[in-house]
């Protein structure tokens, strides 16, 4: 049982440790020169990814908490897109065990749906509350880059960081974890 708790902290450990280089890499100046493309929302991207496959290895003050820390370090509105991604969070949370039987492809429509409902609900609030927005256009292409990344990076995290679905036989054994 201690490794067991052991590997849970290690593993929620490594889930900051990576949303902080995201982080780091997205504030790094490499070039000068706007970017033509904008890249997809891979902290998004991995947190979905990682709740649905082990929800314990996220829990939502965890998520809620490097969500608003992205949200200060990118200069959005503090909070919002935290709060959103915590809404879509708690519903992948509650879907997750049955999207293991729809296999990736159900997953991933699943899980593109909810990134679309966060992307619109962000760029919804703000218009509600007319705050300025970058154009509807790069916000589109990066939320399909996003969508279209999802499947590198549920690849990404089980070949390199053991994520895996959490199997029948352990799924009774994971709402038993602190």
């Amino acid at each position: 049982m201690d490794k067991a708790v052991s590997h849970l902290w290690s593993m929620r450990a490594l889930y900051v440790l990576l949303a902080v280089f995201i982080l780091f890499l997205h504030l790094l100046p490499l070039d000068t020169q706007p970017d033509r493309w904008p890249f997809p929302d891979i902290l998004i991207a991995i947190t979905f990814a990682w709740v649905v496959r082990r929800p314990d290895y996220v829990p939502t003050l965890l998520v809620a908490a490097v969500m608003l820390l992205a949200d200060l370090l990118l200069q959005r509105p503090p909070g919002l897109l935290a709060a959103l991604v915590v809404l879509g969070l708690s519903y992948m949370r509650s879907a997750a065990p049955g999207m293991r039987d729809a296999g990736f492809v159900g997953e991933w429509i699943s899980v593109g749906v909810v990134i679309t409902a966060v992307f619109l609900a962000n760029r919804i609030t703000l218009s509600l509350f007319s705050v300025e927005q970058s154009a509807v256009g790069p916000v589109a292409i990066q939320l399909v880059l996003t969508v279209i990344a999802y499947p590198a990076i549920v690849l990404l995290s089980q070949s390199m960081f053991g994520v895996r679905r959490v199997s029948a036989a352990d799924a009774s054994t994971v709402g038993s974890r602190a």
